[in-house]
């Protein structure tokens, strides 16, 4: 990450938490960003795996301007341009393209590609990252994985995403090379969809409290 990307970043590793969320009404976007908040997180990474992904990043940066916002799941060229338009302050991909990578560095917008080999960090390292995503981490050999690549990639640091819950989240965060942990229990679509946002806001407080206790 850049300069502005190391500013983005340090909001995150103090959220220690980044929220996965899917949006399927663009309506629901405004109520889960000011139940997060209300939970004690101000970060959120709005996946672009609905069409009401661009239209929900526009409302939460109009209507909740406190919200660090992130578009997630960016595979094309496309969904990088309606994320930047739509206020989008930083990206995340699950995995390596280095053509999304160049385009979101030439748009000004600090990126987090997804890697899970030594591979994919060193092609990560090529392009000047020092952060990427570890995805998916459980899947992939989640603490024990991410300990063996520290040892060679000293430099880079780690956001895990992918299997990772209330259960092991402190497992994770106690890794120095981890800057926090993506995860989606705290905005269960099923939540979001039956419009639950105090048990949003119930669960992500949860989430914090367990966080801060893994510092």
């Amino acid at each position: 990450m850049g300069a502005t990307g190391a500013d983005i970043e340090s909001r995150i590793e103090r959220a220690r938490i980044l929220p996965v969320v899917v949006i399927e009404q663009a309506a629901d976007a405004v109520p889960l960003a000011k139940a997060l908040l209300a939970g004690g997180l101000g970060v959120a990474e709005i996946t672009f795996r609905t069409a009401a992904a661009s239209e929900a990043l526009s409302r939460i940066r109009d209507e909740v301007p406190n919200m660090l916002l992130g578009a997630g799941t960016v595979l094309t060229q496309g969904h990088l341009l309606a994320a930047r338009d739509a206020g989008a302050q930083f990206i995340v991909t699950p995995g390596f393209n280095p053509a999304i990578v160049e385009a979101s560095q030439s748009a000004g917008l600090p990126i987090v590609p997804g890697v899970n080999n030594p591979t994919g960090v060193e092609q990560a390292m090529s392009l000047g990252l020092k952060t990427v995503k570890f995805f998916p981490a459980e899947p992939s050999g989640g603490v024990p994985f991410i300990k063996a690549l520290s040892g060679p990639y000293p430099e880079i640091r780690f956001v895990p995403t992918g299997g990772i819950g209330p259960g092991n989240l402190a497992n994770y965060l106690a890794l120095q090379a981890v800057v926090a942990c993506g995860g989606s229990w705290m905005v269960d679509t099923k939540l979001v969809r039956d419009g639950r946002f105090d048990e949003i806001t119930r669960l992500t407080a949860e989430a914090v409290a367990l966080a801060g206790s893994a510092r």
